[in-house]
């Protein structure tokens, strides 16, 4: 029942990604407005996730995931009726607050399972949002020629519905003894140098990704016409694309390879892609770029998070964790920030700020242990 809320829930966000910077280039809003559209929203998940997660401690998981889930259909209906940009940020700034549940549906699940099935679990939840972020743009991509705003009613009428569904079928999960020691908070993941370093480059590589995010559909309509139903067939693409090699192609290349290696080969994969961006004269060509930056994505993430899990002592691990996943979030609320005001400069310029980097990242992972826990090998720099 979680998985089917989630996955509801992701959805109604899939429906808004291909469709809203046509709809804010309809209020006027320049790439760097475009980008605070995205960096308003990301900072305010950033910003209430941790009371969501502490809410949901005192009142219940299903209470906060049905408030939550409420608010995200409000926000919804408010982009659906804007009037103006303005609206468009406060509607969004509301999106971005209640949109912080995902914290809370983890917790959810470690409260239902046990640890040896945990990590199945939480894998799960994850393809949660590969399926979300499939059926999302395409649902987004075909209501588009009907006027933008009908996307987010549609996407409002599903959050709602997902709320009669949630409180119909989502039972509360059983109360579990708290954490002997206390809480701990996340920047304690920060005390190891290994850790550091990975947060580091899981916060540079979390820039450089949303520079694609924020303007790929601008830069599609300035460069190539295109519309939101043709912005989202690439979006489509490049999702299954990565969920194929995540789900599949993953277990054998991490069976062949280090995460060191993977973590370099993503990493050179995706610099060259976004590298590639710009000099792409038809949409034909650029399709190798797109490809090569989905690739690169699908191998670089898990090897970082990877690396990450086995980084800290497992008394930390949830702390540590906590650190890796609040780096990528901060980088969400700065990267498209920068995005938006270097396209306005210059189309090329977030797509080359991108790919250099991602070579900062490439270099940096020749310096990381090839595996986690004790049985990592040395940096390369060592042999």
């Amino acid at each position: 029942m979680l998985f089917s809320v989630v996955i509801i829930d992701l959805i109604g966000f899939g429906i808004v990604m291909p469709v809203l910077p046509f709809y804010a280039t309809e209020f006027g809003a320049s790439a760097t407005s475009l980008g605070l559209l995205f960096t308003v929203y990301a900072a305010a998940q950033f910003l209430c996730a941790r009371a969501w997660g502490r809410l949901s401690d005192r009142i219940g998981r299903r209470r906060v995931m049905l408030l939550t889930i409420a608010g995200t259909a409000l926000s919804l209906l408010g982009l659906g009726l804007a009037r103006s940009l303005a609206w468009l940020f406060v509607a969004r700034a509301v999106g971005g607050a209640f949109a912080a549940n995902i914290g809370v549906a983890s917790a959810f699940v470690t409260d239902v399972t046990e640890e040896k099935d945990r990590t199945r679990w939480m894998g799960m939840l994850g393809a949660s949002f590969g399926i979300g972020f499939v059926l999302g743009p395409a649902i987004g991509g075909g209501l588009a020629p009907f006027g933008y705003q009908v996307p987010m009613l549609a996407a409002a009428g599903l959050a709602a519905a997902n709320w009669i569904h949630a409180l119909i079928s989502l039972p509360d999960p059983p109360v579990r003894a708290a954490s002997v020691g206390g809480e701990v908070l996340p920047v304690r993941g920060l005390r190891e140098p290994l850790m550091r370093r990975l947060c580091l480059a899981n916060f540079v590589f979390s820039v450089a990704v949303t520079q694609l995010e924020t303007l790929f559909a601008l830069f599609m309509l300035h460069r190539f016409g295109y519309d939101a139903r043709a912005v989202a067939v690439l979006l489509i693409a490049m999702a299954v694309l990565m969920g194929g090699i995540q789900g599949g192609a993953m277990k054998r290349l991490s069976a062949r390879w280090s995460e060191r290696t993977l973590a370099i080969a993503g990493s050179v994969l995706l610099a060259l892609g976004f590298l590639g961006l710009p000099e792409a004269g038809s949409v034909a060509l650029l399709l190798v770029p797109l490809a090569l930056c989905a690739v690169g994505r699908a191998i670089l993430q898990p090897a970082l998070m990877s690396m990450a899990s086995f980084a800290a002592g497992a008394r930390e691990r949830g702390a540590a964790m906590g650190t890796f996943q609040a780096s990528a979030s901060l980088a969400r609320v700065l990267g498209p920030l920068a995005a938006g005001w270097l396209y306005d400069r210059a189309a090329a310029a977030p797509f080359l700020f991108a790919g250099a980097l991602l070579i900062t990242v490439a270099l940096q992972a020749r310096g990381l242990p090839a595996r986690g826990g004790g049985a990592f090998e040395p940096p390369l720099a060592e042999v």
